[in-house]
């Protein structure tokens, strides 16, 4: 199949998704073109049988904000005519499935038929959809779109009862390679990191105001006053300086290193002993998913998804949004002794192979199977 993926090319869930599906559709044979404003970071080294095409966005002095989607829409179907693609599936509703509808009715007229999949990931949907501006816009879209998967239950049903939507929604949970993360620590990495063998808690994410990361501190902070402890901040965004702020004014600062983007996840969480995943809302904690396949334990709120993936009391504990001083206790239970942590890992990493990558892509590939049969 020749398969056009559209999404964000960042560190977001959604886009990390899209691209490593991208990566192993390619690997098993099929031809892969990304269309996106960047090239996805997590796209990496060059593979054969993928394509980067780069949406080009004119400026000029009538728009005060440029015309990005008109922009992808004509990307779009540039790449679908010169490269005869199968089908298109675009991730995260906005502006994406709009600008899929579009391209796909102007191929029609030139006589392409082009079936759309619109996966659906999460504040596209419960934050950014919901408001008024845009939501007769991707209402529209999705129920245009031939086929519309979720990553969580949740989010489905998130979705049913905020939009009026027409179709099916299928889910297809997130997925991970844990191949990828099952690894071995780098002995010189965490020793540089927990000189004298402390533990190590690990928070990634793009640091909005959803992820409550002044919640991380405040939990690392309890768990440090009784276990030997440090705390790595991995990822960037407008709410690190105020958890950088809050861990100077709790007397911390020295116990925590924020160490900015990083792409090889793999090689950090492989020294991690706990992920703390604090959000207000999650559709499914991809970045909780990752961490239980280094075989680390999750310590989360109960927001969304997450509790389709983080099992109370086997792979971490599920606490209500928000209350540190319960999630500072299941922290501890964790990590009071090598035996309870050891546990936790060995189930975390068991868990995690339900959402394997090899699991997960047949399903989407049967998925594209019924639109090209049509």
């Amino acid at each position: 199949m020749k398969i056009g993926i559209v999404c964000y090319p960042t560190f977001g869930g959604s886009g990390v998704l899209a691209t490593e599906l991208g990566k192993a559709l390619a690997l098993e044979g099929h031809l892969v073109h990304f269309i996106s404003y960047q090239q996805p970071v997590r796209l990496g080294a060059f593979t054969p049988n993928i394509l980067y095409h780069e949406v080009q966005v004119p400026t000029y002095p009538l728009f005060d904000y440029p015309p990005f989607e008109t922009a992808l829409a004509s990307t779009m179907v540039d790449v679908i005519k010169n490269n005869d693609l199968d089908l298109l599936h675009v991730h995260y509703a906005i502006p994406h499935a709009s600008a899929a509808y579009m391209a796909k009715q102007i191929l029609k007229k030139e006589g392409k038929h082009i079936p759309v999949i619109t996966t659906l990931h999460g504040t596209d949907i419960t934050l950014v959809g919901r408001d008024k501006t845009y939501a007769p816009v991707v209402t529209f879209s999705i129920n245009e779109s031939d086929a519309i998967t979720a990553v969580s239950e949740n989010l489905k049903k998130e979705t049913l009862s905020h939009f009026h939507i027409e179709k099916e929604i299928e889910v297809i949970f997130n997925f991970v390679d844990v191949s990828r993360f099952s690894r071995r620590p780098i002995d010189a990495f965490r020793k540089v990191i927990a000189p004298n063998g402390e533990r190590i808690l690990l928070h990634a994410s793009n640091f909005r105001k959803i992820k409550r990361v002044q919640d991380v501190v405040k939990i690392f902070a309890e768990v440090n006053k009784q276990i030997p402890s440090k705390l790595l901040f991995v990822g960037d965004g407008p709410e690190r300086s105020t958890a950088e702020d809050l861990s100077r004014e709790l007397g911390i600062c020295d116990e925590i290193r924020f160490v900015g983007k990083q792409e090889q996840m793999e090689d950090i969480l492989a020294i991690a002993d706990l992920f703390l995943l604090t959000s207000e809302y999650e559709s499914f904690g991809l970045a909780a998913l990752e961490a239980m396949a280094a075989g680390v334990p999750v310590i989360s709120s109960n927001a969304g998804g997450l509790g389709e993936i983080n099992i109370h009391g086997e792979t971490g504990y599920l606490s209500e949004v928000g209350d540190v001083a319960s999630m500072s206790r299941q922290a501890m239970e964790i990590l009071k002794d090598d035996a309870s942590l050891q546990g936790f890992k060995e189930r975390a990493a068991a868990h995690s192979k339900k959402y394997d990558i090899h699991h997960i892509v047949p399903q989407y590939e049967r998925l594209y199977e019924r639109f090209l049969s049509v």
